[in-house]
């Protein structure tokens, strides 16, 4: 199985996304654990599915 390129990370406050092929934090800092945002980020990759995910998750943080 190919090592995944997006993984959630439990971080003091939530999870945030972590990048391993950039080796750097990618986006913002959640308080639920982004599933279906990391599901899409590890397979299609579609960028309109992934900006109404990030939209959706921001939204529940307020």
């Amino acid at each position: 199985m190919a090592r995944r390129s997006h993984v959630a990370r439990g971080v003091p406050g939530g999870y945030r996304i972590w990048d391993n092929r950039g080796q750097r934090w990618w986006g913002d800092l959640y308080e639920l654990c982004p599933d279906d945002l990391l599901t899409e980020l590890n397979g299609r990759a579609d960028r309109a599915r992934i900006l109404t995910l990030m939209k959706r998750y921001r939204a529940q943080k307020r």
